[in-house]
This record gives structure tokens, sequence and C-alpha cells, in this order.
């Protein structure tokens, strides 16, 4: 009589199935991934990769640390080798996740004393979603710069008073212009920290912009996503 032999298959635990694509823009979307085994700090980011294929790419954490779901932001890019992949994932599909990664956030006991001004471009509004979720009270204020108002994704979870959205190529933000243009014009209270992320460029004018008005090195974060 012939023995059958079992076989189980098992998927690694750090495969995850997607279990939304949340369309933002026509170009950024938002994966949502289970999140039951994964556990991570507001401003921390994560390897993503896709079964099957050999790449993968660092994304800043979306969701808060609290939230039901594991949720990264991504904005297609055209001609790229991996968003386009990403872009096309559905409701099932495997991705690959490794982490947490990185440093890039702050103690629980300082989000409730103290003053935050955080400094984003584009998706790099990610880290500091998280933040906002992760930490209700917060005391902050999000300066965020897009070249268009359409890219203020999720702007209704923010306070109104909180957000400034400034736009480049179009007049419907709280600026037009450059983020950097309307930070030369802001006054800050001596005590606060700064939490930077988004374009290499972005974030070395921040840097200068800010040093010229006083702050030292040891209030400013960066994280640079490209």
């Amino acid at each position: 009589m012939m023995n059958l032999i079992r076989h189980e298959i098992k998927i690694d635990e750090s495969f995850y199935k997607v279990e939304e694509v949340r369309q933002l823009t026509n170009e950024t979307f938002s994966l949502k991934l289970p999140k039951a085994r994964f556990a991570f700090k507001a401003g921390q980011h994560i390897s993503l990769g896709i079964h099957g294929d050999y790449q993968s790419r660092e994304y800043s954490i979306y969701s808060g640390a609290d939230d039901e779901n594991l949720e990264v932001l991504v904005k297609e890019v055209q001609n790229g080798y991996f968003t386009p992949k990403l872009r096309k994932l559905k409701v099932g599909d495997l991705v690959e996740i490794h982490g947490p990664f990185g440093k890039f956030g702050m103690e629980p006991k300082d989000a409730e004393t103290g003053k935050f001004v955080f400094i984003a471009s584009g998706t790099g509004i990610a880290p500091f979603r998280s933040m906002v979720r992760t930490y209700p009270e917060i005391d902050y204020t999000l300066i965020h710069g897009v070249r268009h108002s359409e890219e203020a994704y999720d702007r209704n979870e923010y306070a109104t008073d909180r957000y400034i959205l400034c736009s480049s190529r179009d007049k419907k933000g709280t600026y037009h212009g450059r983020l950097t243009g309307y930070l030369k014009g802001c006054t800050f209270s001596p005590e606060t920290h700064f939490y930077l992320c988004g374009n290499s460029d972005m974030i070395f004018d921040a840097l200068e912009i800010l040093k010229d008005k006083g702050f030292e090195r040891d209030q400013i974060h960066c994280e640079v996503y490209f």
C-alpha cells in the first residue's frame, strides 16, 4: 500500500496579502495590508517587495501605530521599474515586508509635551500622517509642499489651522509657491522641534532657512527620500 505524504505549504511571515488599493490621485495610491504581526513606531519605514520579484524599495509607514491596517503611500514613477508593478497589485496579491527600520520619530512622552513643525514635500507626508494618527493630541503644524493642490493627500484628516498646503503649480493651496518660500516668512517658538521628510533639495534648503532663523541642528530631524 502506498503511503501518501502530505506537504503543507507555509507562507513566510514576511509576506502579506494586499487588502485594499486606495487611489488618491491619478499617480498616487496607498496599499493597505494586515497589521496583525507587525509592530512599529510612528516615523519608521519598511522595505517593500512583490512576491516573486527580486527588487524592493523603502517606504515610510503611512498608518498610525494603533490603526487596524499597515499602510504605505506610493507615487508611481513614469517609466520606473518598481512603482508601476505596485500600481498593478490587486486585493489578495502577496507583498514582502521587512522591518521596521529607522529612528525618525519621537518618544511618546516627547509627543505629549513638545511643540513640532512637520515639513514635507510630496509623499514625504507619509511619516507625519503616522505621527498625527499615533499621537492625536500632539502640538504640531504641518507644512506640505506639492506641485498641484490635488496632491494634498488625506488633507481632511488634519485640523485646518494646523495644515499649510504650499502648491507651486496652482493657486488652490494655502500658499502659492514652494514651501521653502513660505518657510522663510514664518516665525517659530524657540523650543520648536522640526521634522523634515522629502526630496533632498527641499531638505537642504529648509535646513539653511532654519539655521538662519537661529535653530540648532539637534532641533532638526531629517528623512531624505531621494
